[in-house]
């Protein structure tokens, strides 16, 4: 019982752990700070930025989101994304934010999908900027925790699809500012695949976001 009230109704924070608020003003800040240009090792092609390294409030709260069931924590990494992305963003020019694409098997693990959640409220923040899931991962794609670059990005070649009834809703204008976002950037294979996949059905990406870069 006292497992489950602390899913429903989380007592510390999930940055830090501290006592009494699910997200302390510290770990607020921390992600607050301007975001950090990084260089994957498999480029995208298109330029890359995280609100911090893998380690501290930041990865600790991917983390709980992911594997811990704390669905409230997309409210401030949402917002922390969003304040980077007022500052990234080009002016006068709608915003679509698509979330990486992620394992069905995951995401119903995990109640739903972190990072499309993460995005939403992000997108709830902006001005003219809405959250578009485009990209699904097809059937046979592995957990990428411990491979290499080069087995990364095999185990993604062509399992990146693109949502068709999405796509055909989502009137995404020549206009439009297209930014891929995701929780964490290791190796760079998973946003250099959906890049490319967006590139190519015509809705090109001018960037990447992500939470944390490993």
């Amino acid at each position: 019982m006292t497992a489950l009230l602390d899913l429903m109704l989380p007592d510390r924070c999930g940055g830090c752990g501290l006592a009494g608020q699910p997200w302390c003003v510290a770990c607020a800040a921390e992600l607050a700070r301007p975001p950090v240009r990084i260089h994957p090792r498999a480029d995208p092609g298109v330029p890359c930025w995280a609100l911090g390294p893998y380690a501290g409030p930041g990865r600790r709260a991917v983390l709980a989101a992911k594997e811990h069931g704390r669905r409230d924590l997309a409210e401030p990494l949402g917002l922390a994304s969003a304040l980077a992305l007022a500052r990234l963003r080009a002016p006068d020019r709608p915003l679509v934010l698509v979330p990486a694409p992620t394992r069905a098997a995951a995401a119903r693990r995990r109640g739903g999908d972190p990072v499309a959640r993460a995005a939403r409220c992000a997108a709830g923040w902006l001005i003219d900027c809405r959250t578009v899931p485009l990209l699904r991962l097809a059937r046979g794609v592995r957990d990428s925790v411990g491979l290499t670059t080069w087995q990364r990005a095999h185990n993604l070649r062509d399992k990146v699809m693109v949502d068709e009834a999405v796509l055909a809703r989502a009137g995404i204008g020549a206009k439009v500012e297209v930014v891929l976002v995701d929780d964490v950037l290791t190796t760079g294979a998973t946003a250099c695949e959906s890049v490319r996949v967006l590139g190519r059905i015509g809705v090109p990406a001018r960037a990447v976001l992500v939470t944390c870069a490993a």
